[in-house]
């Protein structure tokens, strides 16, 4: 433990107090989990950028950058804790832990954010229909893509500026696979000064409970209409589009608001699960709930195969025609 005026200058990452056997056991599912989020969300991307089509289509635009997101997600802290798993090497700089805290914070919150703009997606898709192709443009989709990258990692800085600033007695040791605000205040020395704790709170309760809003109404509105509106059939392939859009936002809300609106100290077995939840589960299943039962990533998947199967066949006619020439 090294100390500089009092102030700890290294932290311990806890990580999880298991056995051998079972530490093995959750390296190789996490590491499985890990490359099958990353091969899932770098699919949906090549698709959409491969895909003239997909490319074109603002849901499909918030969804390649909502990939990409979720590929930062994990990188942040997976590979972090399998090496802490494999290695047992829990030691991390105060530099470094911070960095991580700024990182991991702002893209929650950076999600939120594109939660809510896919959210408005669906609700002038299907409330204004007539207007939607004006207002969701390619380049207005790309404005909300730069907005929400630009918010989540704006509004975080002065919550994680003000807890660096605050003196770190000891001990140095984080229960906790990551460098959290929860974990990490805890460590904080008496009495704890009120600025930082209002300023991360404030933070977690606009972004956190003001996307969720955002989100109810434009879902609520969109559920609303239609009820009123739509014939049995469309409704029903409607609601369930729907419905896949609103279990992703029930995966990431309801555990976030749990661990960072709700006050007062969680369980840390508790918080440890619930960060595995968004970081490692989230990223793995949101691929497959989006692109499950969805005709037009399929129809994509299946264009870029038979394009590739008929450049494969160019070129092995091109080569069989120069051995024949090369024959004569």
């Amino acid at each position: 433990m090294q100390f500089t005026n009092g102030t700890v200058q290294e932290f311990i990452l806890l990580g999880f107090e298991v056995g051998q056997l079972q530490r093995l056991l959750i390296l190789v599912f996490f590491t499985f989990l890990y490359m099958l989020a990353m091969a899932e969300n770098i699919t949906i991307i090549t698709l959409v950028v491969l895909d003239t089509h997909l490319a074109r289509l603002p849901m499909y635009i918030l969804l390649s950058n909502f990939s990409w997101l979720e590929i930062c997600y994990v990188n942040t802290t997976m590979p972090r804790m399998l090496l802490d798993l494999a290695l047992s090497n829990k030691i991390i700089s105060f530099s470094s832990c911070f960095l991580q805290f700024y990182i991991f914070f702002s893209l929650g919150c950076t999600e939120c954010f594109f939660l809510s703009s896919m959210a408005l997606d669906r609700y002038l898709a299907i409330c204004h229909p007539l207007r939607y192709s004006q207002i969701m443009s390619p380049s207005f989709c790309y404005i909300l893509v730069t907005a929400s990258w630009v918010l989540g990692f704006l509004v975080t800085i002065v919550p994680v500026t003000l807890i660096s600033q605050m003196s770190f007695c000891g001990p140095n040791v984080i229960d906790h696979f990551v460098c959290d605000p929860g974990p990490i205040m805890a460590l904080v020395c008496p009495p704890l000064p009120e600025a930082p704790i209002i300023s991360l709170t404030s933070v977690n309760a606009v972004v956190i409970l003001g996307n969720i809003v955002f989100v109810v109404l434009s879902y609520g509105s969109v559920i609303v209409t239609l009820i009123k509106n739509s014939k049995k059939g469309n409704r029903v392939k409607s609601f369930s589009t729907i419905s896949f859009h609103l279990l992703v936002v029930t995966l990431f809300y309801g555990p976030l608001a749990g661990i960072y609106v709700k006050p007062g100290e969680a369980d840390s077995n508790v918080t440890k699960i619930v960060a595995l939840c968004y970081t490692a589960i989230t990223p793995f299943l949101n691929p497959m709930i989006y692109c499950l039962r969805n005709d037009q990533m399929k129809e994509a998947l299946l264009r870029l195969w038979r394009g590739k199967a008929v450049f494969l066949k160019s070129r092995i006619d091109s080569v069989k025609k120069r051995k024949g020439r090369g024959n004569i």
